[in-house]
């Protein structure tokens, strides 16, 4: 890949060129995934995904017919469909982006996104409130791609607004950020109790050497080389980073929803945790995938994944357990294999049925580095290139 630019997503910093070429077929997600078969079964229609970040742009031809009335929460008056940044927007299409000329494709098309703008101002109170209206608005999912270090007081405001919407029936997304090669700090909203934090995966089935590490990363999902629309100018551009796997797990839990809409949100992530992709040797949760890659195939067309108790949310009751042996599992007990000095070790490089079945837990391809901050608060976004 030729790299054409990196972008720290100030406004006017990035200027990608047109790309040339059909965007579904730069799409590598989309075919690992089986998202073609996957759509025969379900699309994601009758779900709501909310993305709480820089606003959505209502013009994006991919996002025509997508969007709900959502609500701007930073005081600037300009409204959740203007979008300085774009990284909601790319969020957004991600998500649920439809077919539109030669344009990148969502992975759960039918399903309708809230867009919530909170990036602003004090943003850890911007945040509880904005996740507070999603899930009263009726979000199944809320796809929060950004994340920041924050001090107690501020933990204390996020954590009732995340207790209240796993309360309503949400599921709360949010990425575990870019820094592992950078300090690799722990992020919030991710780290919270009921936040099922995502790490970040490359095309050469390797965890991403960005993707941060810890036990807050639950799930994982591709992240590396995902073509999307991005800046304000609504250009297409490839991008890298664990908001852009964030957006790929909040649409494969649509997918899941919208085939089983009598599921509640603790049976809709357990199947997800119970199908995911783990390394073939290990133990889960690992601290690089958590309890692996997702896998919405296994649930929609295998019939994989046992929904189990409505009221009891898997991620919290794994996280009270002693021992991670004792952790939801899908037929194999893999996880982070590591060697005598607690390194990761390199397992079978080995991927069954060409989709995501074993996972290598190591470093991926680098990725330069591309954060904004805004009031303490970092969007979780590398880099961008156009070819």
């Amino acid at each position: 890949m030729v790299l054409a630019c990196l972008s720290a997503l100030s406004p006017g910093l990035l200027a990608p060129t047109a790309f040339a070429v059909d965007m579904r077929s730069r799409e590598w997600h989309l075919d690992a995934m089986q998202a073609e078969r996957i759509w025969q079964v379900s699309t994601g229609e009758g779900v709501t995904v909310a993305v709480i970040d820089s606003g959505v742009d209502s013009s994006v031809p991919e996002l025509r017919g997508q969007l709900l009335p959502g609500k701007d929460f930073t005081g600037q008056g300009r409204g959740v469909n203007h979008d300085d940044e774009g990284h909601g927007t790319s969020m957004a299409v991600i998500i649920a982006g439809r077919r539109s000329g030669d344009g990148p494709w969502g992975l759960a098309p039918g399903s309708k996104i809230l867009p919530v703008k909170s990036i602003d101002g004090n943003w850890a109170v911007n945040m509880a409130k904005s996740i507070r209206y999603a899930a009263d608005q009726g979000a199944k999912v809320i796809n929060i791609s950004q994340g920041g270090s924050v001090g107690e007081g501020n933990k204390a405001v996020l954590q009732p607004a995340v207790e209240y919407a796993n309360k309503k029936g949400s599921l709360v997304f949010a990425s575990t950020g870019n820094d592992a090669d950078r300090g690799n700090s722990p992020t919030y909203p991710a780290s919270l109790p009921g936040v099922v934090g995502i790490g970040a995966v490359d095309k050469s089935l390797k965890v991403a050497d960005f993707s941060a590490h810890g036990p807050q990363v639950a799930l994982a999902a591709p992240g590396v080389g995902i073509p999307t629309r991005c800046t304000t100018e609504l250009r297409r551009c490839i991008e890298d980073g664990t908001s852009d796997a964030t957006a790929i797990a909040s649409a494969s839990a649509a997918l899941i929803w919208s085939a089983h809409p009598d599921w509640t949100n603790n049976q809709v992530l357990r199947v997800m945790m119970e199908t995911a992709g783990k390394p073939e040797d290990g133990k889960v949760p690992s601290e690089y995938l958590g309890y692996g890659i997702v896998r919405p195939r296994k649930v929609l067309l295998d019939k994989e994944g046992a929904p189990g108790p409505a009221d009891v949310n898997p991620l919290i009751a794994a996280h009270s357990t002693a021992e991670p042996s004792e952790a939801p599992q899908s037929g194999t007990t893999a996880g982070t294999a590591r060697g005598t000095d607690g390194a990761p070790q390199k397992p079978s490089n080995r991927v069954e049925d060409g989709e995501f079945s074993t996972w290598p837990v190591i470093a991926g391809i680098a990725a330069a580095a591309g954060v904004i901050v805004i009031s303490g608060l970092v969007i979780a976004r590398r880099r961008r290139a156009s070819r």
